[in-house]
Formats: C-alpha cells, sequence, structure tokens
C-alpha cells in the first residue's frame, strides 16, 4: 500500500506492508494508513481479488449522495454492471464510533467489504466490481493492478459522461439510454481483456511527463 500520495511515491520506503489478516503493519512498516481495512478486508473476503482502488473522485461523489443510480452509460463502462452498490457507514457504527467517515477498523472493513456481495457462479469473487461510499468516494476491485486502475479511471469517466447526458435530457426534455443488461454484460468482458491498451500509454505519459521519480524502474508491460 502506497504510504504518501501517489504523485509523490518514488521508492521502496514510500510502500507499507500490511496484513490481510487483520490490517496490522509488517516489515518495518511505521504507524498505519487509516483507511487500510478497506484492502485487507476485501482482500481477505474475496481471493480472487488482487488489487483495491479507493478513490475519492470528484466525478463520481454527487452520485454518493443522491438517489440517481450511477449506471454504464457507454462501453468502457461496461464493467460497472446491473447495479453499482452505495455503501453507508452509518449502518455498521456503534454507538462509540467517531462519524468520521472513515473505514478505519476491520469492523468497518468487513461491513464495506460485504456490499460487493458475492458471485454465485464463483463464490471466491465479488458480485460487483464497483461500490460507491455515500459522502466519501468509491472502491473498485480487480485481479491485476492494471486491470483495477483502469476501472478505476473509467469508473470516473463514466460518471462524467452520465452527469453530462443528464444535464442534456433534463435541458431538452429527453431521457438518457444507459446500456441494456446484454450490452453491460458483454462490455464487462472486453473491458476485461482490454485493460493493457491504456496500462501502456500510461505507463509512457509517466515516464516522459517528467513529474514523478521511479526508483524502482519501469513496470513490466504485458502484452496480453
Amino acid at each position: 500500500m502506497l504510504l504518501p500520495g501517489p504523485a509523490v511515491v518514488s521508492g521502496r520506503s514510500d510502500i507499507g506492508e500490511y496484513r490481510i489478516s487483520d490490517g496490522s503493519p509488517v516489515n518495518g512498516t511505521k504507524g498505519g494508513y487509516a483507511e487500510r481495512y478497506i484492502h485487507s478486508e476485501i482482500l481477505k473476503k474475496y481471493p480472487d481479488i488482487n488489487s483495491v482502488v479507493h478513490s475519492h473522485a470528484e466525478d463520481i461523489l454527487p452520485y454518493t449522495v443522491i438517489a440517481t443510480q450511477l449506471e454504464p452509460v457507454y462501453h468502457m463502462g461496461g464493467f460497472l454492471g446491473a447495479s453499482v452498490p452505495n455503501f453507508d457507514v452509518e449502518s455498521a457504527y456503534q454507538d462509540s464510533d467517531p462519524r468520521d467517515m472513515l473505514i478505519n477498523s476491520p469492523r468497518l472493513g468487513a461491513a464495506l467489504a460485504e456490499t460487493f456481495g458475492i458471485n454465485e457462479t464463483q463464490p471466491t469473487s465479488p458480485l460487483h466490481t464497483t461500490i460507491l461510499q455515500r459522502g466519501h468516494g468509491f472502491v473498485t476491485v480487480g485481479e491485476s493492478v492494471e486491470q483495477v486502475t483502469d476501472f478505476a479511471y473509467y469508473a470516473a469517466s463514466n460518471a462524467r459522461v452520465q452527469t453530462k447526458a443528464i444535464l442534456l435530457a433534463n435541458a431538452g426534455g429527453g431521457s438518457v439510454q444507459y446500456l441494456s443488461q446484454q450490452e453491460r454484460k458483454a462490455t464487462a468482458e472486453m473491458n476485461r481483456w482490454i485493460v493493457f491498451k491504456p496500462w501502456r500509454q500510461w505507463v509512457r505519459e509517466v515516464e516522459r511527463s517528467g513529474r514523478y521519480e521511479n526508483e524502482l524502474g519501469t513496470p513490466p508491460i504485458s502484452d496480453s
């Protein structure tokens, strides 16, 4: 897990290690990232998941506090699936918990992880790839760093497109045409195998930007 913000990560010392079993630090990691239990409890519950992104993307935040659902509106958002649940941490609080909206304990992390559901055809995987957090942000999961990065990027992109479509529809008296359930299923499969195309581009952009320091070397880029 990255200890500072992603833009200032440069080397091994910026990466903390925590036990999946309870979120406790290991291998010299000092202190703790407060919301690491989002990651540890999801990884504990779903063996097929290897990477988790938690984000406060402002394009998605409005959908965490209104009744309008975040839904796929174009082909790169198919992975969002039939629905995107909205986790309300208030439902998991005990009387003594501070209402700071943080997932800062194994109990709260487990409650959030439950929101992903269980894939009945593959019980080691979640039913949903992405969930919202009321008044906080969203979480998306994947089988690899490349995949979850793709999902996180296009979740925010889909939210931007959906918001614009709703505004145009309201102004013109029309309605938004979301992807059908068949389209969501088919594009979700496409989203899974196409992840390395944008990943290669993002790696090159970071290398050439001059804004980042990387002491660990270029990540491997699959030809898949």
